[in-house]
């Protein structure tokens, strides 16, 4: 079975001074503004690296939520940040890593099993398996 979803960006311009906007299938995003500004700057809207992070870090959390139920958890609450390190390289930029900072609170669960349970997440998550960099992981139990 494949599962297919989809989002599109539109540009108009040139790099520094165009202007786009993301929109997604389920219509979470529609034309949500994006451009050099918000990218490489700290303007108002979003970006890839914003857009990665999220996905990221929602793939991560739900997999990681279907690895504690298999080890017989349930988690009362998952939080995750996704830091997406976008680095200047001598052919142009390039997302050199990604941080996942995680807290959980998870009765039954000790800081050990945790942080392996959370590790499994991490390497097993579909979106984590896409990408060519370093993907760190911080896991505590709340």
């Amino acid at each position: 079975m494949t599962i297919k979803k989809s989002a599109s960006a539109e540009w108009s311009g040139g790099l520094k001074d165009g202007k786009g906007s993301i929109s997604t299938q389920s219509g979470a995003l529609s034309d949500q503004p994006y451009g050099f500004n918000t990218r490489f700057e700290d303007k108002v809207g979003t970006n890839p690296e914003e857009l990665i992070g999220a996905a990221h870090a929602g793939c991560f959390t739900m997999a990681l939520s279907m690895i504690l139920g298999e080890a017989g958890l349930t988690a009362t609450r998952l939080e995750t940040k996704a830091t997406v390190s976008l680095d200047k390289t001598d052919d142009g930029f390039a997302i050199s890593a990604i941080h996942l900072d995680l807290v959980g609170t998870v009765p039954g669960a000790d800081q050990e099993k945790f942080e392996a349970l959370a590790t499994k997440a991490k390497n097993g998550c579909p979106v984590s398996q896409l990408f060519k960099t370093d993907i760190s992981l911080s896991a505590k139990l709340a």
